[in-house]
Protein backbone atom coordinates (compact mmCIF):
# COMPACT_ATOMS: atom_id res chain seq x y z
CA UNK A 1 0.00 0.00 0.00
CA UNK A 2 1.35 3.63 -0.57
CA UNK A 3 0.43 6.36 1.64
CA UNK A 4 -0.17 9.60 0.65
CA UNK A 5 -0.02 12.25 3.43
CA UNK A 6 -0.62 15.60 1.76
CA UNK A 7 -3.97 18.31 1.77
CA UNK A 8 -3.83 19.48 -1.52
CA UNK A 9 -7.35 17.62 -3.45
CA UNK A 10 -5.58 17.65 -6.80
CA UNK A 11 -2.64 16.13 -5.90
CA UNK A 12 -4.27 13.84 -3.79
CA UNK A 13 -6.87 12.68 -6.75
CA UNK A 14 -4.21 12.85 -9.55
CA UNK A 15 -1.90 9.90 -7.72
CA UNK A 16 -5.35 8.12 -6.68
CA UNK A 17 -6.24 7.73 -10.35
CA UNK A 18 -2.71 7.24 -11.14
CA UNK A 19 -1.24 4.42 -8.46
CA UNK A 20 -5.07 2.60 -8.73
CA UNK A 21 -4.28 2.14 -12.33
CA UNK A 22 -0.80 0.93 -12.11
CA UNK A 23 -2.08 -1.60 -9.71
CA UNK A 24 -1.23 -0.38 -5.99
CA UNK A 25 -3.54 -0.14 -3.11
CA UNK A 26 -3.48 3.91 -2.29
CA UNK A 27 -4.93 5.61 0.71
CA UNK A 28 -4.64 9.42 1.82
CA UNK A 29 -4.37 11.93 4.67
CA UNK A 30 -4.58 15.08 4.85
CA UNK A 31 -3.60 16.04 8.41
CA UNK A 32 -1.13 14.89 10.96
CA UNK A 33 -4.17 13.84 13.28
CA UNK A 34 -5.27 11.55 10.25
CA UNK A 35 -2.19 10.12 9.49
CA UNK A 36 -1.47 9.08 13.01
CA UNK A 37 -4.61 7.65 13.12
CA UNK A 38 -4.27 5.79 9.99
CA UNK A 39 -1.14 4.47 11.11
CA UNK A 40 -1.77 3.57 14.36
CA UNK A 41 -4.00 1.25 12.71
CA UNK A 42 -1.83 0.19 9.48
CA UNK A 43 1.38 -0.24 8.09
CA UNK A 44 1.63 0.87 4.22
CA UNK A 45 5.04 -0.33 2.83
CA UNK A 46 5.84 3.28 1.66
CA UNK A 47 4.73 6.72 2.51
CA UNK A 48 4.46 9.67 0.39
CA UNK A 49 4.79 12.94 2.63
CA UNK A 50 3.97 16.78 2.02
CA UNK A 51 6.21 18.51 4.19
CA UNK A 52 3.81 21.55 5.20
CA UNK A 53 0.29 20.00 6.49
CA UNK A 54 -2.52 22.43 7.91
CA UNK A 55 -1.77 21.10 11.30
CA UNK A 56 1.54 21.04 11.60
CA UNK A 57 5.26 19.65 10.19
CA UNK A 58 5.69 16.67 7.95
CA UNK A 59 9.40 16.24 9.66
CA UNK A 60 7.60 16.07 13.29
CA UNK A 61 5.75 13.34 11.74
CA UNK A 62 8.13 11.05 9.90
CA UNK A 63 10.00 11.93 13.45
CA UNK A 64 7.56 10.95 15.85
CA UNK A 65 5.50 8.45 14.20
CA UNK A 66 6.92 6.93 11.05
CA UNK A 67 10.17 6.17 11.92
CA UNK A 68 9.40 5.04 15.06
CA UNK A 69 7.20 2.12 12.55
CA UNK A 70 10.59 1.89 9.71
CA UNK A 71 8.19 2.70 6.75
CA UNK A 72 10.66 3.72 4.52
CA UNK A 73 9.10 7.69 3.19
CA UNK A 74 9.18 10.31 0.21
CA UNK A 75 8.99 14.05 1.09
CA UNK A 76 7.35 16.18 -0.85
CA UNK A 77 8.19 19.72 -0.84
CA UNK A 78 8.31 23.19 -2.43
CA UNK A 79 11.20 25.49 -3.09
CA UNK A 80 11.31 27.67 -0.47
CA UNK A 81 11.65 24.37 2.03
CA UNK A 82 15.17 23.57 1.38
CA UNK A 83 15.83 23.16 4.97
CA UNK A 84 12.64 21.13 5.63
CA UNK A 85 14.37 18.11 2.88
CA UNK A 86 17.65 18.74 4.88
CA UNK A 87 15.88 17.64 8.22
CA UNK A 88 14.17 14.66 6.76
CA UNK A 89 16.68 13.45 5.25
CA UNK A 90 18.98 13.90 8.29
CA UNK A 91 16.22 12.06 10.28
CA UNK A 92 16.45 8.89 7.68
CA UNK A 93 14.01 9.97 5.02
CA UNK A 94 14.95 7.94 1.82
CA UNK A 95 14.15 10.57 -0.83
CA UNK A 96 12.33 14.10 -1.83
CA UNK A 97 10.99 15.53 -4.78
CA UNK A 98 10.09 18.88 -5.46
CA UNK A 99 6.83 20.19 -6.63
CA UNK A 100 5.81 20.01 -9.72
CA UNK A 101 6.89 16.79 -9.95
CA UNK A 102 6.36 13.83 -12.45
CA UNK A 103 3.88 10.89 -11.29
CA UNK A 104 5.86 8.56 -13.47
CA UNK A 105 9.67 9.62 -11.81
CA UNK A 106 7.68 9.40 -8.13
CA UNK A 107 6.64 5.60 -9.59
CA UNK A 108 10.27 4.72 -10.47
CA UNK A 109 11.49 6.15 -7.05
CA UNK A 110 9.08 4.07 -5.21
CA UNK A 111 9.83 1.08 -7.03
CA UNK A 112 13.31 1.40 -6.26
CA UNK A 113 12.91 1.88 -2.86
CA UNK A 114 10.50 -0.91 -2.16
CA UNK A 115 12.83 -3.42 -3.89
CA UNK A 116 16.00 -2.00 -1.64
CA UNK A 117 13.64 -2.90 0.93
CA UNK A 118 14.03 -6.32 0.48
CA UNK A 119 17.61 -6.27 1.41
CA UNK A 120 19.61 -9.30 2.46
CA UNK A 121 22.39 -9.60 4.92
CA UNK A 122 25.14 -8.08 2.38
CA UNK A 123 24.59 -4.29 0.73
CA UNK A 124 26.44 -3.86 -2.34
CA UNK A 125 27.68 -0.58 -2.97
CA UNK A 126 30.09 0.57 -6.18
CA UNK A 127 31.85 -2.85 -5.78
CA UNK A 128 32.13 -2.96 -2.24
CA UNK A 129 30.12 -5.61 -0.66
CA UNK A 130 29.36 -5.21 2.84
CA UNK A 131 28.36 -8.15 5.37
CA UNK A 132 25.91 -6.60 7.92
CA UNK A 133 26.45 -10.04 9.78
CA UNK A 134 29.86 -10.88 9.40
CA UNK A 135 30.53 -7.16 9.74
CA UNK A 136 33.40 -7.62 7.03
CA UNK A 137 34.08 -5.99 3.97
CA UNK A 138 35.41 -6.86 0.29
CA UNK A 139 35.97 -4.76 -2.69
CA UNK A 140 36.12 -6.63 -5.86
CA UNK A 141 35.76 -10.15 -4.02
CA UNK A 142 38.99 -9.29 -1.80
CA UNK A 143 38.72 -9.00 1.84
CA UNK A 144 39.38 -5.40 3.20
CA UNK A 145 41.35 -4.46 6.14
CA UNK A 146 39.80 -2.65 8.42
CA UNK A 147 40.07 -1.77 12.19
CA UNK A 148 36.99 -2.37 14.41
CA UNK A 149 36.22 1.18 14.83
CA UNK A 150 36.30 1.33 10.95
CA UNK A 151 33.65 -1.20 10.50
CA UNK A 152 31.40 -0.26 13.08
CA UNK A 153 31.31 3.11 10.97
CA UNK A 154 30.96 1.27 7.51
CA UNK A 155 27.87 -1.17 9.88
CA UNK A 156 26.65 2.48 10.73
CA UNK A 157 26.05 3.77 7.12
CA UNK A 158 25.44 0.69 5.44
CA UNK A 159 22.98 -0.52 8.11
CA UNK A 160 21.49 2.69 7.25
CA UNK A 161 21.60 2.55 3.18
CA UNK A 162 20.13 5.36 0.84
CA UNK A 163 19.55 6.89 4.08
CA UNK A 164 21.54 10.21 5.29
CA UNK A 165 23.01 9.35 8.11
CA UNK A 166 24.23 12.94 10.30
CA UNK A 167 27.28 13.66 11.37
CA UNK A 168 25.95 13.94 15.45
CA UNK A 169 24.59 10.07 15.01
CA UNK A 170 28.57 9.10 14.15
CA UNK A 171 30.34 11.60 16.33
CA UNK A 172 28.13 10.14 19.25
CA UNK A 173 28.37 6.55 18.44
CA UNK A 174 32.43 7.01 18.28
CA UNK A 175 32.19 8.71 21.82
CA UNK A 176 30.16 5.37 22.65
CA UNK A 177 32.32 3.30 21.17
CA UNK A 178 35.90 4.35 22.50
CA UNK A 179 34.63 5.93 25.51
CA UNK A 180 36.67 8.52 25.04
CA UNK A 181 36.39 12.13 24.13
CA UNK A 182 35.74 13.37 20.44
CA UNK A 183 35.06 15.92 18.05
CA UNK A 184 33.85 16.65 14.78
CA UNK A 185 36.89 16.59 13.14
CA UNK A 186 37.57 12.81 14.57
CA UNK A 187 34.31 12.17 12.08
CA UNK A 188 36.01 13.96 9.14
CA UNK A 189 39.55 11.89 10.19
CA UNK A 190 37.94 8.32 9.94
CA UNK A 191 35.65 8.57 7.01
CA UNK A 192 38.91 10.12 5.03
CA UNK A 193 40.78 6.82 6.43
CA UNK A 194 37.55 4.26 5.48
CA UNK A 195 37.85 6.07 1.84
CA UNK A 196 41.25 5.60 1.25
CA UNK A 197 40.15 1.88 1.85
CA UNK A 198 37.46 1.11 0.09
CA UNK A 199 37.20 3.90 -2.49
CA UNK A 200 35.91 7.94 -2.46
CA UNK A 201 32.71 6.88 -4.50
CA UNK A 202 31.04 4.62 -2.05
CA UNK A 203 30.27 7.44 0.97
CA UNK A 204 28.58 10.58 -0.15
CA UNK A 205 28.83 13.67 1.80
CA UNK A 206 25.10 15.18 2.56
CA UNK A 207 26.51 18.99 3.11
CA UNK A 208 25.00 20.04 5.85
CA UNK A 209 23.98 16.86 7.00
CA UNK A 210 25.96 14.20 7.16
CA UNK A 211 26.79 10.79 4.84
CA UNK A 212 24.97 8.28 2.75
CA UNK A 213 26.09 5.41 1.07
CA UNK A 214 23.63 4.14 -2.11
CA UNK A 215 22.98 0.62 -2.75
CA UNK A 216 23.32 -1.39 -6.22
Amino acid sequence: MILLIEDNDNIISGLEYFFKKEGYDFASCKTIKSAKYFLERNTPDIIVLDISLPDGKGTELFEKVIKEKNIPTIVLTAYSEEDGVVDCLGLGCEDYMTKPFSTKELLARIKRILLRSNKSSIIKSHGVEFDLDKMAATKDGVDIALTGLELKILNLLFSNVNKVVKRSTILDKIWEWTGNDVDDHTVTVYLKRIREKIGDEVIETIKRVGYRIDGE
